[in-house]
Formats: structure tokens, C-alpha cells, sequence
């Protein structure tokens, strides 16, 4: 299909034309993503075209290998810079990112400990034989239920949200005969974001405690014989590319671990976890290495400025560890020249959208898309990748540039979608959830099955009502 061509194209605000709208940048996409000699693109040995014969479109695609060099390369970077102050750290990989049997199983081999927020995620984790003494349970809002199946299970910690679960937490190990250890979740008062961070003196949020209630939620926990006290845990944000966050929000928690620790020892801190990855060329996070020192660092100085011991650390990276290693396949059906100022722009049109990648709608996420199973001499056009939902803010990449010739039947693949995409996946206007695939040394294979539509009438009770007062009510 050929488009119209404008005498002057329009420039989008985060990034310009690019000289090869073929090219794929190795900070976006898999490592070790490449295009073979025809032109497709290949992930983890495995070609696109090959993937979407054999398992269909949409289709998310990890990488095995990737994810669990990330994981291990995580672990690594922060019990490096642990070491280094003397002391050692913890890394959980946060569930919520990302989280099946299989990846659970990875990042347990790969030696990372997982972090869980519901009682759903919860099961996965266990079902995927994580040692439950590896587990932490997050959540703001946990129910009696899933505490007293936390408990029970003998999850490692438990991450206290409120002052109302100190007392569900202390009531459940004690009816359970245990000890439960806990955490203490804290509102810093520090945002950090991509590129900048702001430190305020309220928190106005959903989690944890307000910093200056710690001291006595604190003291609180110490007062149930059923609780372990660990220490203070705080998460300051998403997608954040260096440790000057972090550095800030250490030295509010230590102030009042600190207080704690006068009267008893506190042996950790947890610093969450929010670490960026690059979405798109110009996205510029720091090595994973260089952000553990950072943090390290000013941990070892602020213990020195409250004179206390320096506590065992623990960290929650999951965007950063499965983010990259994840890329989602689609099939063009139409695409539309739309004229714009100054040129016109292309509005591409796949099998999915807002119900397998909700982060652009939700979040105004910025993505790279590409063709997936051929190359292209012509020259970059603007485009805008959309879904087939009925909305008009069923966007999948808002602004990238594709080959001029794109047109019905090409394959895309759009990079980095291994974080929040499948886990934030829904049926909206009836659309099956693809499958998940994982990929390693040339060979693929389904880890989350996709649904059909059979799967989505299977659950509607009203195929099982034969008459109008089958429950013997009537109109």
C-alpha cells in the first residue's frame, strides 16, 4: 500500500526520523536480537515469522537467557556493593512486574528471592516451588485470609502497609504457634522518576506509613511477641535511571532507624526497587552496577552520619530484570494516512492493543516498534501504532517511525514488553489474552497458555440458564 507523501514530514516531540527505520538499538531491544538474512527478526534463536506461524498474534515473546542474565547480573551488582561497605543484600524480584511458574522458577535458580503482593501471586510462587522462607508479601490492603495463609506457609516476611496490620499480622502467627518476621513499609517523601527526583515533606498515597509515624508503628510491632521486627522498607517510584533518589530516601529511613535501633537492633533496610530501562533510543539508564554502588554509598555514609551499624540490604527490581527481555508480536490489519500539520501520519492498526499492553492508555508509555519479518529501503514514515479496542485511546506506540511501505499483513514487534504487559492484561470487548512464549537457544515454547474464546464462554453462568426462572425467580 502506498501512502501520501507529504512535502515535509512533522517531527515528534521525543525523537526524530532515523536514519534506518530497520535498526534494531541494542539497549532496547533482547540481547543478542538480530535480523538474519532475510530480514526477520530474530530473538533468542528464534525468528519472528516462525513464532507467529506456529502460536499466532498477539504473542508475547521472553527471552530465557536474557532474563536470566539480567536476574543474575542483578544479584550480582548488589551483593557486590553490599560487600563493599560490609554488610550483604537481599534481592527479591517483584512478582507484579511479571510473574508465572516459569519466571518464578528462573529468577529462584538465578538466586533472587520473590516478592509477592496478592494472594494470587502468592499461589504462583509457591506452585513454582519457591522455598516459602524466600517470599515476601507486599500489598496495602492484604486480607484476613491471604495474612493467615502468608503465615501459614511460612513466607519469609511480611511487609506491613499499615497500622492495622500490625495487630491482623501479630493476631495471625500467634494463632498459627510462629514468629513472623516483618518489614515496615515507609513513605519517604521522596518521588523519583526517570530522570529527576523531588523530596517533599508530605506523602499523599495509598502506601505504607508517613515517615514521621515510623518511630511508633515501630515500637508497636516490638510489642507483639508474635512479630520479628526487621527493619524499615520503602519504594520511592518507577523507572528510575540513577541512585540520587535513592541516596535521599536512605538518609530519611536511616534517621529513624536510627531512633529504632537505640533501643533494640534493627538488621536491614529495604530500598524497594523502580530501577528504568530503555523503552525507546533515547532512554539512558545507568548499569545496574554503577546504581548498586551509588546506593551503597550513601547507605555507608548516612550510617556513619547516625552512628549506627550498617544493616543488611534488600532490593525489588522486576521491569529492570524481565522488562528487556520481553517483545510482543502483532499483525498489521489496515493502516490509515491521517494529515497532520506540516505532513501526515500513519495510523497502523494490529490484532491487540489496550487488553495486552495497557501502559501506554494507562501511563502514556513511550514504546520502539519495528517490522518483524522483513526489512525496507523505504524511506521512515511517522506512525502510530493503534489496537482494535473501541477507544479511541487504544494506543499501543504512540509515535515511532515504520518503513513507508507497511501495510496489511506485516508482522511488528514492539520491544520491551516484558514488564506490566502481560501481567495488566485484560478481555476487554471480549479479546482472548495472548500466550506467553519463551524462547532459548533456537527453540520456543508456550510458559502461560493464551486463551480462546471458548475460555472467555466458559465462564459466563449464563449458558448454564435454560429458562427464564431456572433459579426460580421470575420477572
Amino acid at each position: 500500500m502506498r501512502f501520501p507523501v507529504a512535502s515535509s514530514a512533522p517531527v515528534p516531540a521525543r525523537r526524530g526520523a532515523p536514519r534506518d527505520a530497520n535498526g534494531l538499538a541494542a539497549h532496547v531491544w533482547p540481547e543478542g536480537a538480530h535480523r538474519d538474512a532475510q530480514g526477520r527478526l530474530v530473538v533468542g534463536g528464534v525468528d519472528a515469522t516462525t513464532l507467529a506461524e506456529r502460536f499466532g498474534t498477539p504473542l508475547y515473546v521472553v527471552d530465557e537467557r536474557v532474563a536470566r542474565r539480567r536476574a543474575a547480573r542483578t544479584r550480582a551488582a548488589f551483593e557486590s556493593a553490599a560487600a563493599s561497605i560490609g554488610t550483604s543484600a537481599t534481592v527479591y524480584y517483584a512478582g507484579k512486574a511479571f510473574l508465572s511458574t516459569a519466571i518464578a522458577r528462573w529468577m529462584r535458580d538465578e538466586g533472587l528471592a520473590i516478592d509477592v503482593c496478592t494472594g494470587g501471586e502468592l499461589a504462583v510462587a509457591l506452585a513454582a516451588g519457591v522455598e516459602p522462607a524466600r517470599i515476601g508479601f507486599h500489598g496495602n490492603n492484604k486480607s484476613v485470609r491471604e495474612i493467615d495463609r502468608a503465615v501459614e506457609a511460612g513466607v519469609g516476611t511480611i511487609i506491613l502497609d499499615s497500622e492495622i496490620e500490625v495487630g491482623r499480622v501479630a493476631d495471625a502467627a500467634a494463632r498459627a504457634g510462629r514468629v513472623q518476621r516483618v518489614r515496615l513499609r515507609v513513605n519517604s517523601g521522596v518521588h523519583a522518576s526517570t530522570h529527576e527526583f523531588l523530596a517533599t515533606a508530605h506523602e499523599d498515597q495509598k502506601f505504607g506509613v508517613a515517615l514521621g509515624d515510623a518511630v511508633r508503628v515501630g515500637r508497636a510491632i516490638r510489642s507483639h511477641d508474635s512479630l520479628e521486627f526487621l527493619g524499615l522498607h520503602c519504594h520511592i517510584g518507577s523507572q528510575i535511571f540513577d541512585a540520587a533518589g535513592f541516596a535521599e530516601s536512605a538518609e530519611r529511613l536511616l534517621a529513624a532507624h536510627a531512633e529504632l535501633a537505640a533501643v533494640a537492633p534493627v538488621p536491614e533496610l529495604n530500598l524497594g526497587g523502580g530501577f528504568g530501562i530503555a523503552y525507546t533510543e533515547a532512554d539512558d539508564p545507568r548499569p545496574i552496577e554503577v546504581i548498586a554502588e551509588g546506593i551503597a554509598a550513601a547507605v555507608a555514609e548516612a550510617c556513619g552520619r547516625h552512628a549506627v551499624p550498617v544493616p543488611r540490604l534488600a532490593f525489588e527490581p522486576g521491569r529492570s530484570i524481565i522488562g528487556p527481555a520481553g517483545i510482543t508480536l502483532y499483525t498489521v490489519g489496515t493502516v490509515k494516512p491521517v494529515p497532520i500539520e506540516g505532513g501526515w501520519r500513519h495510523y497502523v492498526s494490529v490484532d491487540g492493543g489496550m487488553s495486552d499492553n495497557l501502559r501506554t492508555a494507562l501511563y502514556g508509555a513511550d514504546y520502539t516498534v519495528r517490522l518483524a519479518a522483513r526489512t525496507s529501503d523505504e524511506r521512515p514514515s511517522l506512525v502510530r501504532v493503534a489496537g482494535k479496542h473501541c477507544e479511541s485511546g487504544d494506543i499501543v506506540v504512540d509515535e515511532d517511525w515504520l518503513p513507508h511501505d507497511v501495510g496489511p499483513g506485516d508482522l511488528l514487534a514492539v520491544a520491551a514488553t516484558g514488564a506490566y504487559c502481560w501481567s495488566l492484561a485484560s478481555n476487554y470487548n471480549h479479546v482472548p489474552r495472548p500466550p506467553v512464549v519463551a524462547v532459548a537457544d533456537g527453540r520456543a515454547r508456550v510458559i502461560v497458555r493464551g486463551e480462546t474464546e471458548a475460555d472467555l464462554l466458559a465462564r459466563d453462568a449464563g449458558l448454564d440458564d435454560h429458562d427464564d426462572d431456572a433459579d426460580g425467580v421470575t420477572a
